[in-house]
């Protein structure tokens, strides 16, 4: 079976042939080498996890169908660790690993490689983002996590998870929901849909108000943007049809600046311009642009 494991580049010292220098078993007692694939069969005691691990729970029914597929088949892809003292550190594969435990295996194949602390974080959240099975706040929180702590733009974030800079832009946004409504996203009572029609609501109490009936009724996430709609999102600002020119100035202010731009209308004919910003890095580009300076 093809290793649909996502590359990594070799960090480690010595050339590929030389491996850790003294081999997986001068280091751990029981671990078997595979020379021939750079796959190591290592004790699953050996390894711990990783405290960088972006995703919060693994769990429920899918991890017990893992579970049940492990112990019936072994683990067909291997995990990836990194040494450390005592052992090693799960950099990326997790749920296999603690599958390979649950059911039982006293060993699990993994591909080991030397990284220092920044690469293997980095590592461990672009893997997780490229598998696809992320809950959208652990997504959003990872890519937070590579523009914050890895001063990556949302450019290069979504390069390296195979993704759009919209799409990248579009999950950190969930992030600015209140912490209740985020809770109720994670667990699944909402779905990302719901989410994004609630983002248009400016005020945190209505926003709440909102989000306590959309999960109470268990409305879909059309109803719900229409009742978003219906509801006025702020005393100040009425909601009216935008015309084609302001869609038109929206979009060119937005490409300008590249964030997303809102205009908006109050009853005395004057208006506001809103320039969306997802982190402090985010801020400070979308201002030097605003002054006139370099745009990265």
């Amino acid at each position: 079976m093809a290793n649909n494991e996502p590359h990594f580049p070799d960090t480690s010292r010595g050339s590929r042939s030389r491996g850790l220098g003294r081999g997986l078993s001068a280091l751990i007692p029981g671990a078997v080498e595979a020379k021939a694939t750079g796959i190591a069969e290592i004790p699953v005691d050996a390894v711990r996890p990783s405290p960088r691990q972006p995703r919060a729970s693994i769990g429920g029914e899918a991890f017990e169908e893992l579970v049940a597929s492990v112990r019936e088949q072994g683990v067909l892809q291997p995990v990836l660790v990194r040494p450390v003292q005592g052992g090693y550190e799960l950099v990326a594969g997790e749920r296999r690993w603690r599958a390979a435990v649950a059911a039982g295996l006293r060993t699990v194949p993994a591909v080991v490689r030397e990284m220092d602390d920044r690469t293997a974080a980095e590592a461990a959240l672009v893997e997780n983002l490229q598998r696809e099975d992320l809950n959208p706040v652990d997504r959003a929180r990872a890519y937070y996590r590579l523009v914050e702590e890895f001063h990556l733009t949302q450019e290069e974030v979504a390069r390296r998870v195979g993704k759009s800079q919209p799409a990248v832009a579009n999950s950190l946004r969930l992030l600015s929901l209140p912490s209740e409504v985020l809770a109720s996203l994670e667990a699944g009572r909402i779905s990302e849909g719901h989410a994004r029609a609630l983002l248009a609501v400016q005020d945190t109490g209505r926003l709440l108000e909102l989000w306590k009936r959309v999960e109470s009724r268990g409305l879909s996430v059309r109803a719900t943007e229409s009742l978003v709609r219906r509801s006025g999102i702020s005393r100040e600002i009425r909601i009216a049809k935008k015309s084609k020119d302001i869609e038109y100035l929206e979009n060119e202010i937005a490409s300008a600046l590249g964030s997303p731009v809102e205009i908006s209308y109050r009853k005395d004919g004057s208006g506001v311009i809103s320039i969306k910003f997802y982190s402090s890095d985010d801020l400070g580009r979308l201002a030097e642009r605003l002054k006139g300076g370099p745009s990265t």
